[in-house]
């Protein structure tokens, strides 16, 4: 690996995520900066978060967007705020319980279900916010749209429900949890740190086995989310082998036989 390899590669970041580092460049500072003009930026953040990042910037300059700046036609995306955020927030800080009313999948209504929270989390592929939660009516660990709740309100909780409720959860995730070893071809380990970076929202370990000169990355995922990684290893291409992990193996032999297949090559020959 070159040695004078750009410096936010993989070891740095992981010391800086070990003393608790952040690093903000001028241009992250000029452009949160910028941000927080946006009249959006009093929806997403209380006023109070709102001043003190403000107070935090007044000494540096503001990211100046030319007028004649132009963005490529694209399709139209969802917000990726959402006006739940917050609330939800709230409540999951304070580790109190929940009554909500949405609609499922199949648009069924759903009314006052007591439940539990126990995460916000962003999809990636569907640009979509989701809370994870226990209904405690039906005992069943679900991830709801945000886009979907019509309604939640606050319930209090005694600490040992929510804490027995945590329990669970976390038993409930755990059965769900898939481990895969990749491995990074030699050729390629200079972009170690743009490999990492795609599967930056999983956790994740790295070893490095110096007599060949090869890094192994062990992920753990959830089952729901196998779709998203097998994306991702097909997107990396040569530059990754999968050492462990049987449904990843089999899913890519039949994409490459999928491949192969449409120039007439079969796995016989």
């Amino acid at each position: 690996m070159n040695p004078f390899e750009k410096i936010f590669n993989y070891q740095v970041i992981s010391r800086l995520e070990e003393s608790g580092t952040i690093p903000l460049t001028s241009h992250e500072r000029a452009w949160l900066k910028r941000m927080l003009a946006h009249p959006a930026a009093s929806e997403a953040l209380t006023p109070a978060t709102l001043q003190k990042l403000n107070d935090l910037l007044t000494p540096d300059e503001t990211m100046e967007l030319s007028v004649s700046l132009v963005e490529k036609a694209k399709s139209v995306e969802r917000q990726v705020y959402h006006p739940l955020l917050r609330t939800l927030g709230r409540i999951l800080s304070a580790q109190q319980g929940i009554r909500l009313t949405y609609t499922n999948n199949h648009r069924s209504h759903r009314a006052n279900r007591s439940g539990i929270p126990y995460k916000l989390e962003y999809s990636i592929v569907k640009k979509e916010w989701y809370l994870l939660w226990y209904d405690l009516r039906n005992r069943t660990l679900k991830a709801t749209r945000l886009s979907h709740i019509r309604s939640v309100q606050e319930e209090t909780l005694m600490d040992r429900e929510y804490k027995d409720a945590s329990i669970t959860i976390e038993a409930i995730l755990e059965s769900r949890k898939e481990q895969a070893v990749l491995e990074v071809i030699p050729l390629y380990n200079g972009e170690l740190s743009r490999i990492l970076y795609a599967f930056s929202c999983f956790d994740k370990e790295v070893t490095y086995n110096e007599e060949r000169d090869a890094y192994r990355i062990t992920l753990s995922f959830l089952m729901d989310d196998r779709e998203y990684i097998l994306s991702k290893i097909r997107f990396l291409g040569k530059r990754l082998k999968v050492i462990e992990g049987k449904v990843l193996q089999q899913r890519m032999w039949e994409t490459s036989a999928k491949a192969l297949a449409r120039y007439g090559i079969t796995s016989e020959e």
